[in-house]
């Protein structure tokens, strides 16, 4: 069974950084696309970063292009989220989620429905 595990969360004041990490207990290897999604109290479900199974293809929401980085370490079994210049809209559950079926994307997908496995996320708390 898949399962993934996020850590790195917490409360950092506007402008500072964190680094989400997710470990995967299997599965995270050069074959699966994986990405970051968070959720916003009184939002929906909001895709933030996407990874080919490779890493060298990336996809990014507008809101946080230019300030989160999304990569991957497969020999670890391992995604993480690295995220600077905070801001407080930032603040969000979030939660890595991993694709099982074979596909091929030019661009990374974001929407939820496209992959099958999640975390059970952390939070992040950004404070003005």
């Amino acid at each position: 069974q898949v399962r993934l595990v996020e850590s790195g969360g917490g409360s950092v004041e506007a402008g500072g950084s964190l680094r989400l990490s997710c470990k995967g207990s299997r599965y995270i290897d050069s074959s699966v696309y994986m990405a970051w999604f968070r959720v916003a109290p009184g939002s929906e479900r909001e895709g933030v970063a996407s990874i080919s199974p490779s890493g060298v293809r990336t996809s990014y929401a507008e809101s946080v292009k230019g300030r989160f980085t999304i990569s991957r370490d497969n020999a670890e079994n391992t995604l993480y989220l690295q995220m600077n210049s905070l801001k407080p809209e930032d603040t969000a559950m979030y939660f890595c989620a991993a694709r099982s079926r074979a596909s091929y994307y030019d661009v990374p997908p974001m929407t939820p429905g496209d992959f099958d496995y999640w975390g059970q996320g952390t939070q992040v708390t950004v404070s003005s």
